[in-house]
């Protein structure tokens, strides 16, 4: 009986482990992809020096899990104690760096409302200055998801320091509607946006585009994380049982 509780558990090991090895492969393309990607988000994520460490973490942890996926596959088909040992030692680790980025986005949530936005938004926004990393990021999301400031171009009429002459509005020219939605495409009407006309305009604010475009995913991602963080600390259950089971 003993036994087969042992080998019960060694294909159990090895199946989570799979899991892990999946899930980290998962985190390895999304890291890449969201890297190289050449629709824009690649440009925003370079801009954003937090964005920018939060991809190459995803990278990493990403690269971890897939090794460790891997180890740990091995550790329990071979029944191997060390590869169980240090399988359970690192898995232990990424799994209270994982809780813990957890509780502090939960801390911090508050930095994610529109309020925040809106005000970093007003304080911080130079117009077409390109060479402002804020301002730079910001008409590259507004260019990307077809929206203008956070709730919509009346956040511009709040900005002092906009350089606009007295023949345009304060909607700077990253609201104006492309042809298509890149820095290259061409604008539908660029005079006519920067004169007040609204149908030349994007309307609508980036909040609710980006909140609408990414709520599915959001909820897809906090309910991939909850079940890796389950699957983790079921393998490393596994890995103990089946490190004290090994003669």
């Amino acid at each position: 009986m003993e036994g087969d509780c042992l080998s019960c558990m060694k294909y159990l090991m090895f199946l989570f482990n799979f899991f892990i090895f999946l899930g980290g492969a998962c985190l390895l393309g999304l890291g890449i992809w969201v890297i190289v990607d050449p629709t824009g988000f690649r440009e925003i994520v370079a801009a954003n020096p937090l964005l920018f460490t939060g991809a190459y973490i995803m990278l990493a942890m990403g690269a971890m899990l897939f090794l460790l996926g891997f180890l740990g596959c091995c550790g329990a088909i071979r029944e191997n104690k060390c590869l169980l040992l240090f399988f359970f030692m690192f898995i232990l680790l990424i799994f209270l760096a994982e809780l813990s980025a957890a509780i502090l986005a939960f801390i911090f949530r508050e930095n994610l409302t529109r309020e925040f936005f809106t005000k970093e938004l007003k304080n911080h926004y130079q117009r077409n200055n390109d060479t402002d990393v804020f301002s730079s990021t910001w008409n590259s999301v507004m260019i990307t998801f077809a929206c203008c400031g956070v709730n919509g171009p009346e956040d511009f009429e709040a900005i002092p320091h906009l350089p606009y002459s007295s023949l345009e509005k304060a909607t700077p020219e990253a609201c104006c509607q492309r042809e298509l939605q890149s820095r290259e495409g061409m604008f539908v009407n660029k005079e006519a946006c920067l004169s007040g006309v609204e149908r030349f305009q994007n309307r609508q604010g980036c909040y609710t585009v980006i909140l609408n475009s990414f709520e599915t995913y959001v909820y897809l991602a906090g309910a991939l994380a909850i079940g890796v963080l389950a699957i983790e600390l079921f393998a490393m259950i596994f890995a103990m049982c089946l490190f004290r089971g090994i003669q």
